[in-house]
């Protein structure tokens, strides 16, 4: 569960004793110099894992350096070993820091007489190439190498010379005519041919370079016709053009030519999947001429497989800008419809193809073309959409193949793609769903479910017809035996939480809580009652948590169970809320705080070293202080009744000038109240920046609850504090950004709605008056009345990532400060690694890390001068980009004062948006200032050369500054 969830770190260990890192390398190292070649295999091996566990340039340099002599007096079966460690450990090669010595090591192979021994050191050359590109030695053995009388050194040589043609350009442009005379040469044989062409791949570093590269492989393509060598060549020819950017459109059309013209049909389905290579990486470059021979081109082939990759390629270009360039630049497109476009055409022959795979690219072209083209000539092609979608949606549903399956999921992503920008088709596609979904075998419902959940919360089109065919299929799969029944209960509960907005009848609720004592497993139900939390059901996710917290294995799973039923309780004690009864709106409060105390108590119980549940308790503490500071405000809109302002209020504001004085002792509190919501509005931003790894709708809430902060503050200015100078154009919604789901769309209502009445009451009576305080308490009450909703990155971490750091020089003992001459400036080293857990960049990627330090004198020892402003503290910041997930950046830092400095050195995390996240870690180092000896020694001088009066004068008039 989500709470035992393991950190991505812990299975570093796999079961090993652990090691720090210098053991760990004495270890392996141990297995270098045994004398068995089994153990000196195994030593080899396991350093990549030690790589992975200890990334610092400091032990990777070392590391490699004892392979690498490995690597010079081993055997070609050790060789090979190291080959694989190294090329397995691309990403640590350029942490190496003595590159000189490692090269050298390795370099000395080359002059073997043992050619498999040279074939292996070419590979290991070429495995280093990003971080030796320019070794000439290198370069001078690949070109010799190639020359060669020995096929597996020829090979060898080919590879390394293809990985430094990627990196250097000066051996490229040297290379390039060797490669063309060996592949032009009658001497060289054809299998060799094949090999050397796709080294020409990598020829694009400048424009005459790639130019000569293409015109070479202009001459092979016609020069030699037959099916490997043109297929060979033209892929090539495909790469080169897609590294270089600039001969994209020709090469577009030579592989048209190629897939009309040329009769092999393995010649076509290479041109077909460069096409689509194409399409993905460069649509705008395809112009209506290319689209239209390739329209003509599936029209006429009579082979489904061809016509199936044909239909693949026009199906990426429907979803990009090509689409719209097809149909705007049409010659004539005022007097065609939009059914004679040859694309619309063939999309309409191919929606009720046979073949399953032929028609889902069929009705994905119409559905996108109906997404992005909002042409009136275009609006009839909707209804082919849906009609296509339908009859593949039959046809897929009754079969529980994973071909039918695939074809199914394209078939749903267009409905939700279909429903989302053409609202009005929803009612028939929905309908046609639910139909489906009582015949449909029970793989296919699953898929079906997610993609009915996915319509229902962008629009709320289920009614409550609808809802009564779900519970009677609950009630059937509840019944039935297959090996999907679980995850099929979680998908329809899902459905019908998402479409049963407002609250679950008890007669929902008993239904669903039968079947799963009849059916389900533990995990099961907490998956039902984790999607109740999301929908904002607490009363059936209370019931739920409840009934498992007998069935965990742990504590901490215990623990977070009962938390979380405590949150479900808590917010289900909000729901009793009602508009004008403001006390019972102040006990209800006080039930869901005494409910989240106990909730959060439990929660930091659940909590552990490797999981430490930081999101989840800063989320739970924000809500507590939210719910005390609306009760507050409640109690403060009371106090106008309790405590009127007294008789004297209004001379005493008119001697202080302050106005709001009449209104006695509630404008004060009000003040507070207003200070407290713009408090918590920052602490929810702090939140937000420290969640990196949450997905968007996580991000979401926590932004409306910052808003809902926001609004209340503002609320409190507009009406009381400062009525004169309330601006409502900036808090006015534009409805550009789309509403994701019902509890989104709930709190914008209300922020409307909220801020209509404020606007409306604004500047017409004075303050304070009922009206305001009513105002102000309805819009807390509008609040709390919309359930909250718990979003997955509180259950379920998707995204993992961390960032390690390493400072040096760093001191033995943590405790101990590092020793620098005042008259001397630190330079502190910052080394980063960034960890992921299993999928890196899932929500956002990072792009750039962002380091601060900054010091603070902690204690003085000695004199105290007068010492300049600027040398009392140290403030800098810098911006570095990982490579390879790791980072490295220097500070020069100056300890003028002597005493103990300490060093605080934070990171942040900018990602591709450029948008700062606070992930943290932040580390600590102590720094003690000494002064510098010939300081000490004139200062020692000078005091002993001074009468005594005089030094005690000293001191005084230094002690006096």
């Amino acid at each position: 569960m989500a709470a035992g969830g393991k950190s991505f770190l812990a299975d570093a260990g796999y079961g090993e004793q652990e090691l720090d890192a210098n053991s760990a390398l004495m270890e392996l190292d141990k297995g270098l110099r045994s004398g068995k070649l089994g153990e000196q295999c195994e030593a080899v091996v396991r350093f990549p894992r030690l790589f992975q566990k200890y990334p610092f340039p400091i032990l990777i340099n070392s590391a490699f350096l004892k392979l690498a002599d490995v690597f010079r007096v081993g055997n070609n079966f050790l060789r090979l070993c190291v080959l694989k460690v190294t090329q397995q450990s691309e990403k640590h090669l350029e942490k190496i820091l003595n590159v000189d010595e490692f090269v050298k090591r390795v370099f000395s192979v080359i002059h073997s007489n043992d050619p498999v021994a040279r074939a292996i050191t070419l590979r290991m050359l070429g495995s280093m190439a990003s971080i030796i590109p320019e070794r000439k030695n290198a370069h001078h053995s690949i070109r010799q190498s190639l020359d060669s009388h020995d096929n597996v050194e020829v090979e060898a040589a080919i590879f390394a010379a293809a990985n430094f043609s990627a990196q250097s350009k000066d051996f490229a442009a040297g290379i390039c005519n060797k490669i063309s005379e060996m592949i032009q040469g009658l001497a060289t044989p054809v299998d060799l041919k094949l090999k050397l062409i796709p080294i020409l791949q990598h020829m694009h570093h400048d424009a005459s370079l790639a130019s000569s590269s293409r015109q070479l492989l202009q001459q092979l393509v016609t020069s030699y016709p037959s099916t490997k060598m043109v297929i060979v060549t033209l892929h090539t020819f495909t790469l080169l053009a897609a590294s270089s950017l600039v001969d994209i459109p020709k090469q577009v059309q030579l592989l048209l030519q190629y897939l009309k013209n040329d009769p092999r049909k393995a010649v076509k389905r290479l041109a077909i999947q460069d096409l689509k290579l194409l399409a993905n990486k460069m649509p705008h470059t395809w112009s209506r001429e290319n689209i239209q021979a390739l329209c003509e081109s599936a029209l006429h082939t009579p082979y489904d497989s061809l016509k199936l990759g044909m239909l693949s390629v026009l199906s990426t270009l429907s979803g990009t800008i090509a689409i719209k360039q097809y149909f705007s630049s049409a010659p004539g497109a005022a007097a065609t419809t939009a059914r004679s476009f040859d694309l619309v055409k063939l999309a309409q022959e191919c929606c009720y193809h046979n073949n399953r795979g032929i028609a889902a690219h069929g009705v994905r072209i119409l559905t996108n073309i109906s997404a992005s083209c909002q042409e009136k000539d275009l609006l009839p092609l909707e209804q082919d959409a849906v009609f296509g979608l339908e009859s593949l949606l039959v046809l897929c549903s009754q079969d529980d193949s994973p071909g039918a399956q695939a074809t199914l999921k394209i078939t749903l992503t267009c409905m939700v793609k279909l429903v989302k920008c053409r609202p009005h088709l929803s009612q028939s596609v929905v309908e046609s769903l639910l139909t489906q979904l009582h015949s449909a075998q029970d793989a296919a419902r699953i898929l079906m479910c997610h993609c009915l959940a996915a319509i229902a919360m962008q629009l709320p089109v289920l009614a409550d017809g609808m809802l009564g065919d779900l519970m009677e299929l609950y009630k059937v799969i509840g019944q039935s035996t297959t090996d999907k029944k679980q995850e099929l209960l979680v998908s329809l509960a899902t459905v019908i939480f998402v479409s049963s907005q407002k609250a679950l009848s008890s007669e929902i609720k008993t239904v669903i809580k039968q079947q799963l004592e009849n059916a389900s497993n533990g995990w099961t139900a907490y998956r039902i009652a984790r999607q109740a939390s999301r929908m904002g059901n607490h009363d059936m996710a209370r019931e739920l948590y409840q009934s498992l917290l007998t069935q965990v294995a742990s504590e901490h799973f215990y623990f977070w169970l009962n938390s979380l039923k405590e949150f479900s309780h808590a917010e289900q004690c909000l729901t009793g809320l009602q508009e004008d009864n403001y006390s019972s709106a102040l006990s209800c409060i006080a039930e869901a705080l005494k409910s989240y105390h106990k909730g959060i108590a439990s929660l930091t119980a659940a909590s552990t070293p490797l999981n430490p549940l930081s999101f989840q308790c800063g989320f739970v503490k924000l809500r507590i202080d939210l719910l005390q500071a609306f009760s507050q405000l409640i109690c403060t809109c009371n106090s106008l009744k309790t405590s009127p302002p007294p008789a004297i209020a209004t001379t005493i504001a008119m001697t202080s000038g302050n106005d709001l004085q009449r209104c006695g002792r509630i404008s004060n509190q009000m003040k507070l109240s207003m200070e407290e919501f713009r408090n918590l509005a920052v602490r929810y931003g702090d939140l937000y920046q420290s969640s990196f790894d949450a997905d968007s709708a996580t991000l979401r809430n926590v932004e409306l609850q910052q808003q809902s902060c926001l609004l209340i503050s503002h609320a409190i200015e507009a009406l009381i504090l400062d009525p004169e100078s309330a601006n409502f154009q900036e808090y006015s919604s534009n409805g550009a950004a789309p509403v994701e789901s019902e509890y989104e769309r709930r709190m914008m209502s209300v922020f409307n709605h909220v801020l209509e009445e404020v606007e409306s009451l604004n500047r017409k009576y004075a303050p304070v008056s009922y009206l305001h305080t009513a105002c102000l308490c309805s819009a807390v009450i509008a609040l709390l009345k919309v359930p909250l909703s718990f979003q997955r990155y509180f259950f379920q971490k998707l995204q993992s990532t961390s960032i390690k750091l390493a400072l040096s020089p760093s001191p033995r003992n943590p405790a101990e400060p590092i020793a620098v001459q005042n008259n001397q400036q630190l330079a502190l080293k910052v080394e980063g690694v960034v960890q992921h857990g299993s999928k890196p960049g899932l929500f956002r990627k990072i792009q750039s890390v962002c380091l601060n330090v900054s010091s603070v004198l902690q204690s003085k020892s000695g004199q105290d001068y007068k010492i300049p402003i600027d040398n009392m503290t140290n403030e800098m910041e810098q911006r570095v980009e990982p490579h390879n997930d790791y980072f490295s950046t220097q500070f020069l830092l100056n300890f003028v004062i002597l005493g103990t400095h300490n060093i605080t050195v934070e990171s942040s995390v900018i990602d591709s948006n450029g948008i700062v996240w606070k992930t943290g870690p932040k580390t600590t180092i102590f720094v003690k200032s000494l002064e510098d000896p010939y300081s000490q020694q004139v200062r020692l001088q000078q005091q002993q050369g001074q009468p005594p009066s005089q030094q005690q004068q000293q001191r005084t008039a230094y002690s006096r500054f």
